[in-house]
This record gives structure tokens, sequence and C-alpha cells, in this order.
């Protein structure tokens, strides 16, 4: 087979139309053939020499079936490496993406044949572009020919510069809707991180206001796997869920209602609350596809970092063992599990009993003190803050840490008028001692 070698005595897109017009006449006989490619090749030209770009497109691409099943990969890149060029032709923004629509449309046809080779040829296309939304429409064809010829695993590392992509291409909300929940499942199918896929799955769900309940009711499916993914993972703990309005609708309910209890209880409640639920609602497990038991080891580890928020420092043994409904000897190995997950930074006094959770101490004040006034005693200034994780992090927890910061900056302006005081005075203690010298 003939591979195309543009040259500088022929334009490389009529080189393209003859090579094309050859393979499709090919069973037809050399007589017939001559006169049909000799046509095309005419009509190529008009439209060379006429601008229109779209037509030309079209000519060539009328036989790309044909151009997939008898040319070599080589040729079929030579071939579209040719045809997606036609994009830098046009003037007009709108035509320049009626061509890449045809091209990508063409392309994505037949996707079980060398998908590979035609998610390349897509990325070729969209490197040509310039328009951001012509370079989104190709970008999600690319994901649907990806799922569709199994081939996601070309298109995953994109997934790395989406903050970039979408900066860029400046979506509308739908765009972005049928873009993240793409992603999201391209990423939980390819058994890739589940954390991926659910945070892809959250920010399809956050692009619903609840303002608009007609277009809410069309994310229940999609809040209700967000929900059983959360609760399903043995590594997710915080979330600030149970504000999405699209989650927030299961509440009232009728048919979802028990997935919003669920959720409610695994960011906001304890061990007993869920157990309470579970001997109510043991249906709801099995539809759901949870595990009784898994639940009842993510929901200790949860209740015992609710400990740590809520206690005065120290957790006493007899609380976890009952909070979390254990034995004694398991005391110790439900605390260490809470430390490896990153859930709680504590330490364990096993003479006492208690379980003391650690807090972090700035010490801004020392520093200063140090800086300006060496020989002085430092006075230390300490900001706590307690090291174990929340759950949730709303309005009532940005509240908190409103009033400690803004209670820390005061205390750094009386520090820092303490420091220029003392620094104040003994500059002028120095200055009345070099003249009693004099």
């Amino acid at each position: 087979m003939t591979t195309i070698v543009p040259t500088s005595e022929e334009d490389p897109t009529l080189s393209v139309v003859s090579f094309v017009a050859d393979l499709s006449w090919a069973d037809a006989g050399p007589e017939v053939a001559e006169g049909h490619v000799s046509r095309l090749l005419v009509e190529a030209q008009e439209c060379i020499i006429q601008k229109r770009w779209l037509d030309l497109a079209s000519l060539i691409l009328a036989s790309a079936d044909v151009i997939f099943s008898k040319s070599s990969e080589k040729d079929l890149e030579c071939i579209y490496t040719v045809i997606c060029h036609l994009v830098k032709k046009p003037e007009s923004l709108d035509q320049v993406h009626e061509i890449a629509e045809l091209i990508a449309t063409k392309v994505t046809q037949q996707p079980n044949e060398k998908p590979g080779l035609r998610l390349k040829i897509l990325f070729n296309l969209y490197n040509l572009l310039e328009n951001p939304y012509s370079q989104f429409f190709v970008y999600m064809k690319a994901l649907n020919l990806a799922v569709s010829g199994k081939v996601t695993e070309h298109i995953v590392p994109s997934f790395k510069k989406m903050d970039d992509f979408l900066s860029e291409w400046n979506l509308g909300t739908k765009d972005k809707r049928d873009l993240f929940l793409t992603v999201a499942n391209i990423l939980k199918d390819s058994k890739s991180s589940a954390k991926e896929s659910f945070d892809y799955l959250v920010k399809y769900l956050e692009t619903f206001s609840g303002d608009d309940a007609l277009a809410l009711a069309e994310a229940k499916e999609e809040a209700v796997l967000a929900v059983v993914e959360f609760v399903k993972s043995p590594d997710m703990f915080q979330g600030d869920l149970l504000d999405i309005p699209a989650i927030a609708q299961l509440e009232k309910d009728s048919a979802y209602a028990p997935v919003y209890q669920i959720l409610n209880i695994f960011l906001t409640q304890r061990l007993d609350a869920y157990l309470d639920f579970q001997s109510s609602n043991s249906d709801f497990f099995n539809s759901h596809g949870l595990v009784h038991e898994d639940c009842v080891a993510k929901m200790r580890l949860i209740s015992l970092v609710d400990l740590g928020t809520h206690e005065s420092g120290q957790i006493a043994y007899s609380l976890i063992k009952e909070t979390l409904q254990i034995e004694d000897s398991e005391v110790e190995p439900w605390v260490v599990k809470a430390i490896t997950a990153k859930l709680l930074d504590c330490r364990i006094d096993q003479i006492n009993e208690v379980v003391i959770v650690k807090y972090g101490l700035v010490s801004v004040g020392y520093l200063f003190e140090l800086y300006y006034n060496p020989s002085m005693k430092p006075t230390i200034l300490l900001f706590c803050f307690s090291r174990c994780s929340k759950r949730v992090f709303g309005l009532h927890e940005w509240q908190s840490l409103r009033s400690k910061l803004a209670a820390w900056r005061g205390n750094i302006a009386n520090v820092m008028s303490t420091i220029q005081a003392n620094k104040i005075v003994e500059d002028g203690t120095q200055t009345v001692q070099g003249l009693t010298i004099r």
C-alpha cells in the first residue's frame, strides 16, 4: 500500500483526496475508478480555490469508513494529520468549530475499530484548536470514544490537568455537569482511585442549586450513589455532603430518606445511632450493597474521633469501651487504628487508662521577643488546636475558628505592643548610660 508523502509540488490535501478516492473505487476496476477519482480531484480543487474548507473536509470524510478499514495505521495517521490541519484554514471560529465537529464525529463513529489510533487523532485535532469550546467538544468526544472503545487508560492521565482545562474552557453549568459525571464514571469503571471518582461525582452534584427543583430531581440517583460510596469507603471520614442541595433533597424524599439518614449518622452521630438505624432498615443495606460489619468498623473509628473532638483533652478507656461497644482488650487496638488512619493524634496512658489528645502550640510571641531582646525571659504565646479530624466543617466550625483566630490576633497585638514598649525603654536606658560615661 502506498504511503502518502506530501511534497512542495502538490497540495497535500489533493494527495489525500486522490489516495482516498483510489481506495474507495479500487474494487470497481481502473476504467470506472479513473473517472470518479478525476471528478473528486476537480471538486477538491474548486473547494480550495473558493476556500470552502468545510465542504473539502466533508468530501474527504465521506469515505471515512473505507479509510479506516483499508489503510495501514501509518497511512491513517498521515491522512488525518492533513485533514485535521483544515481547522487552521478558516478565519471564522464558527467554521473552525464546524470542521472540528465533523472530523470528531466521523472519527468516533466506529469506536471499537482501532480505538487507540482514533483517540490519538482526536488528541492531534485538539492540539490544533485555539477556540476553547471547540477544544472542549473534541475532548468530550475523546472521553466517550475511550469509554466505548475500552481504552480509558489512555485518557485518564489527562485528568491531572483538569484544573487547567476548566480555567481555559470557561464552561457553563450544563457542560461542567457532563464533564464531571463522565470523568467520575470513567474513573470508577477503570478501577482507578475510588477517592478521585468520588470527588468528581461530588463536583457534579455541586453544580446543582437548591433553586431549581426540576434539575435537582435529575441528580437524585447520583446523589444516592455518592452517599453509598462515602459510607462504603474505608478511608473517607470527612465531607460537607449534607450541605449540597442535590443530596439535601433526599431528606424529604419518601424513597430516598433512609439514604440521607445514614449519611447524617456517619457525619454527625455515633455508633449507637447507627445500630438503631440498622436494626430498623436491614433491607436498605442489602439493596445498596452495604456490609454491616464494615459499617460498624467505620462507625467505631468515627465515634472515637468524635470523642476526641468533644472531650476535654483526655478520653477514659471506660468511655471508649462504652461508646464503641467493645471489650477492655480492644480499646487500645482501636485507638491505634485511629492513629494509623491519621484521624487522631494522641498518646495512650496505660497506667491511668486514658487517651490524651495532643494539641498544637504556636509560639509567635516567643520568636518576636527573642529577636528584639534576647536577654529577656521569653513569654510564650500559645494558640492551641486539637489534633483531631472533624467529620464536617460547616458554618459553626468556621465561626468557631474565626473566634479563635480573632483571639489569637489580639494576643499577638498585645505581645507586639509589649515588645515595642520594652524596646523603647531599653533604647532610652542605653542612651542615658552613654551620656553618663562621657
